[in-house]
């Protein structure tokens, strides 16, 4: 992760403020390739069922899923 939460370059927009879809954790989002998603090497379909980003650790655990999943096929 490159930006840590509240840290933002002059240019940077604002970081929302979220509660993972999954665990309740508060993070932070700032919507750009700046935020720490971004420094992530797995990348997940964004929610479809109206539910908003998952935290660090969530995203993290789903990615691990999803990769078990793919292997196992």
């Amino acid at each position: 992760m490159t930006n840590p939460l509240g840290s933002q370059s002059p240019d940077a927009s604002p970081a929302r403020r979220l509660t993972c879809a999954r665990c309740g954790t508060a993070f932070g989002c700032d919507l750009s390739a700046t935020c720490w998603c971004h420094e992530e090497t797995e990348r997940l379909p964004m929610p479809v069922d109206g539910a908003d980003c998952l935290c660090p650790d969530c995203l993290r655990i789903a990615a691990d899923a999803n990769r078990n999943a793919a292997s196992s096929r």
